[in-house]
Order: structure tokens, then C-alpha cells, then sequence
């Protein structure tokens, strides 16, 4: 059996990364998401759950689900809290990308393997992956962005991104990067160009 390449796709805040990964899994690569293993790891009856309502209290549990908004909050204003929550979820959640990767490999069907993972140079696992793409947009789209998904301020944004990488400094040393300050149908296209690229090597 062939080696399934291992991609990570990463980026700044809000920069498109999980458009990205929609359009590579619709041209056929197996896509996994960080942020969506942590979502189905925050529930309240899971060990992880139980650990981090010890660490933030029980005022995160709302209509039995744990609060992310609220959990977020509270951890970018604590950075000791936020290391703790990271040491917490993230062992767990690569564990689950390898999981992922071996069952897409025996699958055999699938061309690329590809995981979105945020802080993937700031927990140094980019070496674990074959290719790594960084997808950049400018700081104003990505602020604009945020607001509009999440509903939460500017303010909030300049937390998140004070504790990750620049951006740029991904991009220099990532192996692909796609920028996604046009539109979708551009960004489509570029996506396209490096499917095609990256399944005919």
C-alpha cells in the first residue's frame, strides 16, 4: 500500500482555513478538524468534560453542553488557565488525528490526508506531517471575519492572536501557501491548482 500523504493545513485567525479544507475534502482529500474533535471532546459527561468544568467551574455548563464562548473568555484572560486547558485537550486531540489517519490509510481510497490544525506551529508539530499549506488573508479581512462568525469583539480577536504566530512567520515556513483575500471562486481555483499539484507528485 502506498504511503497516505499527511497534510496540515494552518493559518492566522479567521483566515479561511476551514473553507480551504471544505473545498480540498470536496475534491476528494479525507479532512479532519482539530476545533471539531475539541467540540465533540467538550461535553459534559466525557473525562475531558469533567476536567475542564473542574478547572473553570460549573457556571460553563449550559443546556447540558459545556459553554465554549464562555470557556474561551475566561482562558485568554488567564494565560496560566490557557496552558492548562491546551496541556488538557491537545495530546488528546492528535491522538485522534492519528486515529483518523490510519483508518483513512487503510480505507485506501483516498488521495491526501489532511488535518486543519490552528496551533500547529506553536505546539511544534509540523514535522509530524508530510506538507504543511498556510492560508493568509490581511489582518482587516480577518478581523472582519471573526466579528462576523463568532459575534465577539476586536478586542477578543487582538487575545486570540497575541498568542499565536504571526502569521507571516507560518507562511515562510510552511511548504504551500494560499491567500484568501479575493473571492471564494479565487480561492477555489487556487485550491484546484495544488490538489491537482499535490496528487500527481
Amino acid at each position: 500500500m502506498l504511503k497516505l500523504k499527511k497534510l496540515a493545513i494552518t493559518g492566522g485567525l479567521s483566515s479561511g482555513k476551514t473553507t480551504v479544507c471544505r473545498l480540498f475534502k470536496d475534491l476528494g482529500a479525507f479532512v479532519v478538524s482539530a476545533d471539531e474533535i475539541v467540540h465533540n471532546l467538550l461535553v459534559p459527561d466525557s473525562v475531558i468534560g469533567q476536567k475542564v468544568i473542574q478547572l473553570f467551574g460549573p457556571n460553563i455548563v449550559e443546556n447540558n453542553s459545556l459553554n465554549r464562548k464562555k470557556i474561551a473568555q475566561q482562558a485568554f484572560l488567564d494565560l496560566k488557565l490557557l496552558k492548562t486547558l491546551e496541556a488538557l485537550i491537545h495530546p488528546v486531540v492528535y491522538t485522534e488525528i492519528e486515529k483518523e489517519y490510519q483508518r483513512a490509510r487503510q480505507a485506501g481510497k483516498y488521495p491526501l490526508f489532511i488535518a486543519e490544525i490552528p496551533l500547529l506551529y506553536e505546539l511544534f508539530k509540523q514535522d509530524e506531517f508530510d506538507i504543511v499549506i498556510t492560508v493568509t488573508a490581511d489582518l482587516s479581512l480577518c478581523q472582519e471575519r471573526f466579528i462576523k462568525q463568532t459575534h465577539q469583539t476586536i478586542r477578543e480577536f487582538e487575545q486570540r492572536m497575541a498568542q499565536q504566530i504571526n502569521p507571516e512567520n507560518k507562511a515562510k515556513k510552511s511548504d504551500y501557501v494560499i491567500k484568501n483575500n479575493g473571492s471564494l471562486a479565487y480561492l477555489t481555483d487556487q485550491v484546484a491548482k495544488l490538489y491537482s499539484l499535490l496528487t500527481t507528485q
